[in-house]
């Protein structure tokens, strides 16, 4: 910088000017117009509801480097009008104190219903510490062996095992306690009870994500699905609309979510940090794949050792293809014409339903047609 003419003691506006002159900047740098284009493209994939530190996490995630006051600068010039809406919204603070000691002392696991006619129910696990969310599902309807499956094992897996699992009352959650207490041995801290169950409104560390999950994925479908319904469009009581409904409304909020949990771990939590930082390497006991059977497995043993049988399948609606070779059929059909679901979710979340909605009858009408 010397040989530029920049001397010790010179000023930031000094220093800013010579950059702006030569053309350069900070490494990793992101530029004004590169930013404005970035958060632009952003909003239309993401929505309303993403603010400064969402989006901020939202752009870190897709490798879109810039501080939060730069992005919040970015969002309130480039849409006025969502801006304005997340202004005036009300925040979910939880004044309950809290406390978890280390990555892997706490997983706590919950389920959102707010889909449930349609269809649609995800489940989340998230680690009590970094409040990282480790995993998370969708499924048409809540399932012990799908949550096992693609909640609890590709968390453990993946992290190691957590001291303590921590869920409502609910039944679905019997076999992903099964078989953290059928592994307590494998835990960091064994003075502790493997699994606790309380009330939903007192597992708050998941709790107070679903608000946050609702405005994002849930409520922009919902309002689409609704007004479906309103006119007439679809009828929820016949099973192959049913079927049709559900399948496409869990592809379409998967999408979301996916979204939404590359957010939230990349972004910055007031007096917390950031969730993937915090998480670091995972727990600190890590155990062998083979100890986790699949779910299959995991439910015979359940219900040998329980002497009760769990649901093995669970479905909303019926399937209404008499082969596989029609199913395969209708779902080329159907990507012919719908090859990117991720633009009509864009449209949705940015109050656009006809995308949507016209992809869902579009549906059920190839389904019909080839079942």
């Amino acid at each position: 910088m010397r040989e530029m003419g920049v001397q010790r003691g010179s000023s930031e506006i000094s220093i800013r000017r010579l950059l702006a002159k030569h053309n350069m900047r900070r490494k990793g740098h992101t530029s004004d117009s590169d930013l404005d284009i970035a958060v632009s493209r952003a909003i239309n994939e993401t929505g309303s509801m993403y603010g400064r530190k969402m989006m901020t996490g939202y752009l870190s995630s897709v490798g879109v480097r810039a501080g939060e006051c730069r992005v919040g600068s970015v969002l309130r010039a480039a849409h006025t009008p969502y801006h304005e809406e997340r202004r005036q919204g009300s925040r979910n603070f939880n004044p309950i104190p809290y406390n978890a000691e280390y990555m892997g002392h706490k997983m706590h696991m919950d389920q959102n219903e707010k889909l449930v006619m349609f269809g649609v129910t995800h489940v989340i696990a998230v680690d009590g510490y970094s409040k990282k969310i480790v995993a998370n599902a969708t499924m048409p309807v809540k399932n012990n062996r799908a949550i096992y499956e693609e909640v609890y094992r590709p968390a453990v897996t993946h992290y190691g095992m957590w001291d303590q699992l921590r869920v409502d009352h609910g039944k679905e959650f019997y076999l992903c306690l099964y078989m953290q207490e059928r592994l307590s041995e494998f835990r960091h801290n064994q003075q502790r009870q493997p699994y606790l169950q309380t009330q939903s409104t007192r597992n708050h560390t998941v709790e107070r994500m679903w608000p946050e999950i609702n405005n994002r994925v849930n409520y922009p479908l919902k309002e689409a699905l609704i007004q479906l319904q309103d006119q007439e469009a679809i009828d929820m009581e016949d099973s192959l609309t049913r079927f049709c409904t559900s399948n496409l409304t869990c592809q379409m909020c998967q999408i979301g979510i996916n979204r939404f949990v590359q957010s939230w771990n990349a972004h910055r939590i007031p007096g917390i940090g950031i969730p993937n930082h915090l998480a670091g390497t995972g727990t600190p006991r890590k155990i062998t794949t083979d100890l986790l059977p699949d779910a299959t497995v995991a439910a015979d043993m359940y219900d040998r050792d329980m002497g009760s049988s769990l649901t093995r399948v669970s479905s909303f609606g019926s399937d209404p293809f008499l082969s596989e070779a029609d199913k395969v059929r209708a779902e080329q059909h159907f990507a012919h014409y719908y090859p990117d679901l991720s633009v009509i979710f864009d449209s949705a979340v940015n109050y656009n339903y006809a995308p949507f909605k016209e992809a869902l009858i579009y549906l059920i009408d190839v389904t019909k047609t080839c079942s």
